[in-house]
């Protein structure tokens, strides 16, 4: 009690404002870490931070001068590890989470429909789609990947682009501020190594895109002709079209996602 008194006695303003902006880091840290293979790394991190203070302890001489070498490097150590983890936090710098960057609730109700319309038509006839739409996190660096089209949202549109006859069904479709800004686009395949390894190329896709950004992904399943609607590295069922629809408003009110949609697993895409 007596070192506690001492040590408070010592803090000013400045102090338990340096405290504070640094426990606020510290927890958004662990927020984008949770329930990823980041949070796994960081065990492992800990567990060597345990053997240093061991080796210390004990005078462990040969564990002691591996583990010192390893943190002198420890900073750039962490950057390798966690860069997909800082390059998400740091793009949400200066946005609101839920941003709605392309719809609003009570406007473009007709865009919505066409994509809703035109993943029906595909599910129907089981042909594989992966549609992106971009909310906050800019998609420009993956538009540039594939096709430029600034085209018009309509269903036709986006029902021949996937089709197999089309040179672009195999690419993604990236809409941006209510247009269809390109198709054929590359995405980032999902690094996580726990997901069912049968998954196909699509859903990898979608899991990989919506986990380093806050993107929105509808995928249409060409093996089960399934609709899945992807954000934040979870899929999750859309039973009809109109269930779609109603996910898709859902999202851009700003509300929870926790409390009408019912998130899958990986597995059950593949069935």
């Amino acid at each position: 009690m007596t070192f506690l008194a001492t040590f408070l006695s010592h803090l000013n303003l400045k102090d338990f404002i340096d405290i504070f902006i640094v426990t606020i880091l510290i927890y958004q840290l662990l927020l984008i870490v949770r329930g990823t293979k980041a949070a796994q790394m960081i065990i492992g991190l800990g567990l060597l931070f345990c053997l240093f203070w061991l080796g210390i302890t004990f005078k462990l001489y040969s564990l002691n001068w591996v583990l010192a070498h390893f943190f002198d490097s420890f900073f750039i150590i962490v950057v390798v590890l966690f860069q997909d983890q800082f390059r998400s936090a740091l793009a949400s710098v200066g946005t609101r989470r839920n941003i709605l960057t392309i719809f609003s609730k009570d406007e473009h109700d007709f865009e919505i429909d066409e994509i809703v319309e035109a993943c029906g038509a595909l599910s129907k006839e089981k042909i594989g789609a992966i549609i992106v739409i971009e909310r906050a996190h800019g998609l420009l660096n993956f538009v540039n990947t594939g096709t430029r089209l600034d085209s018009k949202i309509h269903s036709d549109i986006i029902y021949s682009i996937f089709e197999s006859s089309s040179s672009l069904h195999d690419g993604a479709m990236i809409i941006q501020n209510g247009k269809i800004s390109s198709a054929g686009s590359f995405l980032p395949l999902s690094k996580n190594f726990d997901i069912e390894r049968h998954l196909g190329t699509r859903h990898r896709a979608a899991l990989g895109l919506t986990e380093i950004t806050d993107a929105l992904v509808v995928t249409v399943s060409e093996e089960t002709g399934k609709i899945n609607l992807c954000v934040e590295g979870i899929f999750y069922l859309c039973k009809s079209e109109k269930e779609l629809g109603q996910y898709l408003r859902h999202i851009w009110s700003n509300e929870s996602l926790d409390t009408n949609l019912r998130p899958i697993k990986t597995k059950d895409l593949v069935r």
